[in-house]
């Protein structure tokens, strides 16, 4: 336990966890254990609780927690995988060499929303915001970056 308690790979919550019970085990009282790091008696008390049932175990997050996702990994792929295609309204080179649009009054770039609307018509509902989440989130750009205009100068 003493060693946990002084782990520098661990994670922070389970050497937090250590430390509690090793305090503990040195005869300190719940409210000075509390006070030492920064945390509430409650928290002190639930998690001794929860060792003395559990043991080692019950140092480690349990899983299943929070809010379960809406959006599955698949249907994320297939999200940012809509970014590599190109948009609508763009003009792409057919085999026979002529230029021709997926729908002429689609985006000729891709935005948010049309990415969102992309998405509904395959299928997945998502709105604007989850999308720019998930695209940050990987790194993706959706959008080419512009220049300024000033007095017929670009910047």
């Amino acid at each position: 336990m003493r060693r946990l308690a002084r782990a520098r790979k661990a994670p922070l919550d389970v050497v937090m966890r250590a430390g509690m019970v090793e305090l503990s085990w040195a005869g300190w009282w719940v409210p000075a254990i509390a006070a030492e790091l920064g945390c509430s008696k409650k928290t002190v008390r639930r998690r001794l609780h929860r060792f003395n049932r559990s043991g080692l175990e019950g140092l480690e997050d349990r899983g299943g927690q929070g809010r379960k996702r809406r959006i599955t990994e698949a249907e994320r792929s297939r999200i940012i995988g809509l970014v590599k295609q190109p948009p609508p309204g763009r003009l792409t080179v057919q085999a026979d060499g002529e230029l021709t649009a997926a729908d002429g009054a689609g985006r000729l770039e891709w935005t948010l929303d049309s990415l969102a609307a992309e998405a509904s018509r395959l299928g997945i509902e998502v709105g604007r915001s989850p999308v720019r989440r998930i695209l940050l989130a990987e790194g993706v750009c959706w959008h080419r970056t512009r220049s300024c205009q000033v007095e017929g100068r670009g910047l």
